[in-house]
């Protein structure tokens, strides 16, 4: 899968899923701050990582995760390692 797919993927993902303001998503915008996602919505995101791009997330692993540019850069590596 390439980048620009993934990203755009996740984007609608939280549209759809945690009902973010699509005007709200761009790299740069703080996962808390700017998005609004708090501990039920990240517990949500865990799930609806799994189910779409097939690897299981850990909670120790969101606590570097601060932007959405953070939190793309995450699933791609995980996604393509290499």
């Amino acid at each position: 899968m390439q980048n620009d797919e993934i990203i755009r993927k996740i984007n609608q993902l939280l549209i759809d899923e945690i009902e973010i303001d699509v005007n709200q998503i761009h790299p740069a915008a703080d996962l808390k701050k700017d998005l609004g996602i708090d501990s039920l919505d990240f517990v949500d995101l865990f799930v609806i990582v799994e189910n779409n791009f097939g690897f299981k997330m850990k909670a120790e692993e969101m606590t570097d995760l601060k932007s959405l540019e953070d939190f793309y850069s995450y699933i791609i590596k995980r996604i393509n390692p290499n």
